[in-house]
């Protein structure tokens, strides 16, 4: 998780659309012998939903899902209770999704500017392998209006992360580069 830049340039594209869907909140045991974990519930359901984090307030969540159908990652936000689900991203495939200090923003690694469609994926056959893809850092409003571009390279800029007073930003960017960091 390293390097990023800040070339902001909005997108005009309209806001996604929230999801009016009742939360799912389905109860969940915990594994026998656990005696770390009670109260578990779950949010999500259909597709592959990953890399999830509450915002600083606890109030929201944001995750990678492929939910819907989809054939590669989207961001999506919602409530810590499961509602007012919102897809945040735009098309291609998207990662590493964080919150910025505030949790009114967030950003993410996406491959929409590159291409709306998914990128092709790697062949598992030798484990667990991960895209290279040409992704960009992107910031968005939580309800998904107001995205701008932060990053403008070509090539996989991802897996961002951010100081604590959301004043540097840290990603990694591939061809042989080191990490940059960048602060507003």
């Amino acid at each position: 998780m390293l390097a990023a830049s800040m070339m902001a340039a909005c997108s005009s594209q309209p806001a996604p659309a929230s999801s009016s869907a009742q939360p799912l909140r389905r109860p969940i045991a915990a594994s026998e012998g656990e005696a770390h974990l009670a109260n578990l519930l779950q949010l999500t359901d259909g597709g592959e939903n990953a890399e999830a984090y509450f915002s600083a307030d606890g109030k929201y969540i944001t995750f990678q899902s492929t939910r819907d159908g989809r054939a590669c990652d989207q961001q999506y936000v919602m409530r810590a209770d499961g509602s007012e689900l919102t897809k945040v991203s735009r098309g291609g495939k998207t990662t590493c999704g964080w919150f910025l200090p505030g949790s009114k923003r967030l950003f993410f690694g996406a491959t929409h500017h590159a291409d709306t469609a998914c990128p092709v994926k790697p062949d598992p056959s030798a484990g667990y392998v991960w895209g290279i893809d040409p992704y960009d850092i992107y910031t968005t409003d939580i309800d998904g209006k107001n995205m701008k571009r932060l990053t403008n390279y070509g090539v996989y800029t991802a897996e961002g992360v951010l100081s604590p007073d959301g004043q540097a930003h840290r990603v990694h960017e591939s061809q042989g580069r080191r990490p940059r960091t960048f602060t507003p």
